[in-house]
């Protein structure tokens, strides 16, 4: 089945906002625990950075660019008369 341009271009936009997620969640991940060291240094609420991004910090993101996701894929759908009804 040969796609259209107008599916290309949907499928084009869904993943560079993909890829710019999942590399935000990667950094949310990984960058935390590779400078945990680092991030240690500063205190938020009493608690170490380091801990405070393991603990609470990455969860937030995470739900973040799910609603980011999600808000950006319901526009997307909308403008490209793919949205459920």
């Amino acid at each position: 089945m040969e796609l259209s341009e107008r599916h290309k271009e949907y499928w084009s936009k869904n993943l560079v906002i993909t890829g710019v997620l999942l590399f935000t969640w990667f950094i949310a991940t990984f960058g935390v625990i590779f400078f945990a060291d680092q991030l240690n240094d500063i205190v938020i609420f009493g608690f170490p950075m380091g801990f405070y991004m393991a603990a609470q910090g990455s969860l937030i993101i995470y739900v973040v660019v799910i609603g980011i996701y999600a808000l950006y894929m319901n526009k997307l759908d909308v403008d490209y008369d793919v949205a459920e009804e």
